[in-house]
């Protein structure tokens, strides 16, 4: 066969070239005193997660066991270097001490500087940078007070209630379903009530248009949606340009289009409602300031505490846009991350009755405190074994497997005792949040359910820095009350009214998605419903 090399030499220069584009860093760690994981061209150190071999959780924690005497580590994700930060102290320098030299995260979905109001992610809270998060995250954290949670929470009752309602009108005494779909459908209504000003019933009407276009939107794990993240990586400029979005258009303009019209529908006809919205209304226009707390709201022990830079006071001028980002933000927060959450705690009390009996009798005594009155926010902040177990559950599969920060400018990591080397800017740090939830040096047999481990005379043997389900410092989750309050609410009315039973079709153990995907169960896990008798 005769071979063309007008074709043949070009050829091989254009797979050179990327070759080289795709390896040129591979000795990035080569002169840094850390080990680092081996890295294949393209896949970089993450091939195993990449192809699939791996839960998101289980690699983390592979890779945090790997190198157990190390203080730091490197891979590459991709191609890209990665800092891997498991110790507590120089986590603390990270996350706090040195933060203006960690100040973002990585942007992995997309560009906020894009003008399209359909490219939504990148104008986000989470994706912001440098100064324009400063002054987002300060005009927004007063509407993330415990003060604000109070008057939003009659909100998150009513939907309590009404899945309530639902379940026990049932005509069985004992009913079987599928608790991930059942929280999804919860958290639904939650998130619509509280960050849209829209009022749906996810379970008397199963097909609503906010229901299906929000599920539609979260499969992640879509070729397209993986192309785009994959082409931002290594394209980000031109994929920020081009109004590249990790959320389908169709998606962004429906989540827009309610929002737009509810606030339309406020303005005109003056309706104030103790919603998300208001909220955004309010901090557009300067009206939210840090003030002291007229009451004091006891905090839970997973509860990020704002730092004092979310407490200047700040009035960022947010296009129409950049508030929808905000809202869409806490929908794609909620939707996946809270639902999955109390489906684990569901699943741990399943498999822990006697947690679960223990709880419940904390449940029995708080409403009969109540004689007759709705809980509330203060009387649920002070349940002491509620709080127990939904530490415990947050500690054993945070929704956060890992925390990420950039390197913003050249940083000299010294621990003090002869590890030092330099940061460079740009670089990305990953610390491995689920790796140090897991490890026994700080939590004694961490596979073990044991909500007793956050008790008063307990927790104070916790060191703060290894107990990250909202993260630390400054970038820490800024929706980790209202979360912790949906959580807590929702586990209050279920067991108040049920007790929960596994069945055959109960998975033990829970067996997750693989890949780089959110940390959600690959298969449906069914528990049975049995009505408390009166």
């Amino acid at each position: 066969m005769e071979i063309d090399l007008g074709v043949l030499v070009p050829l091989v220069l254009i797979v050179g070239f990327l070759y080289r584009l795709l390896t040129k860093n591979n000795g990035y760690f080569h002169d840094k005193p850390i080990p680092s994981m081996a890295v294949k061209p393209l896949l970089g150190s993450t091939g195993p997660l990449t192809l699939k071999k791996y839960t998101l959780a289980g690699f983390v924690e592979y890779i945090y066991n790997k190198y157990p005497g190390a203080k730091v580590f490197g891979l590459f994700d991709n191609i890209t270097p990665i800092f891997v930060v498991r110790d507590p102290e120089l986590i603390k320098k990270i996350t706090i001490k040195d933060f203006d030299h960690f100040i973002d995260h990585r942007q992995v979905f997309g560009n906020g500087d894009n003008d399209s109001p359909y490219v939504l992610f990148g104008k986000t809270l989470f994706a912001m940078t440098g100064q324009k998060w400063r002054d987002m995250r300060a005009t927004l954290s007063p509407a993330f007070t415990g003060s604000k949670m109070r008057q939003m929470f009659e909100l998150v009752i009513e939907c309590c209630e009404s899945v309530t309602q639902f379940q026990l009108k049932q005509s069985k005494n004992i009913q079987t379903v599928e608790v991930s779909e059942m929280y999804k459908r919860f958290s639904t209504d939650v998130i619509a009530s509280c960050a849209f000003g829209v009022s749906l019933d996810s379970f008397r009407d199963p097909d609503n248009d906010f229901y299906r276009n929000g599920k539609q939107m979260m499969r992640f794990e879509r070729l397209s949606v993986a192309l785009r993240i994959f082409a931002n990586q290594f394209f980000p400029t031109l994929v920020g340009k081009l109004g590249i979005d990790v959320i389908d258009r169709e998606h962004n303009r429906y989540f827009s289009g309610l929002i737009m019209n509810a606030i339309r529908e406020r303005n005109s006809k003056g309706i104030v409602r103790n919603d998300l919205i208001n909220l955004l209304l309010q901090a557009r226009a300067g009206l939210l300031k840090h003030q002291q707390e007229k009451e004091q709201h006891a905090d839970g022990f997973a509860t990020a505490l704002e730092s004092d830079l979310g407490k200047v006071n700040s009035a960022f001028n947010m296009t129409d846009t950049e508030m929808i980002a905000q809202a869409f933000v806490f929908f794609l927060a909620g939707f996946e991350t809270v639902s999955t959450s109390l489906m684990l705690a569901t699943h741990d009390l399943v498999l822990h009755q006697d947690v679960q009996q223990k709880l419940f009798e904390e449940i029995q005594e708080t409403e009969a405190a109540l004689d007759g009155k709705k809980l509330n926010y203060e009387t649920l902040q002070k349940m002491q074994y509620m709080d127990m177990v939904v530490s415990e559950s947050l500690r054993m599969r945070p929704a956060a497997v890992f925390l990420d920060r950039v390197c913003v400018r050249d940083y000299v990591l010294d621990d003090g005792e002869g590890l030092k080397f330099t940061i460079d800017r740009g670089t990305a740090v990953w610390i491995p949040t689920h790796g140090i939830h897991r490890d026994p040096k700080y939590f004694p047999n961490p596979e073990k359910f044991d909500p007793e481990r956050f008790s008063p005379e307990n927790r104070q043997s916790i060191d703060p820095l290894t107990y990250l389900p909202f993260g630390l410092g400054p970038r820490n989750c800024i929706g980790s009350r209202f979360a912790l309050m949906e959580i807590k609410a929702s586990l209050y009315y279920l067991l108040l009214n049920f007790k929960v039973v596994k069945n055959d079709k109960t998975p033990n153990p829970l067996k997750f998605r693989k890949g780089f995907t959110i940390a959600a169960p690959d298969e449906d896990v069914f528990v049975d419903l049995v009505k408390r008798q009166p």
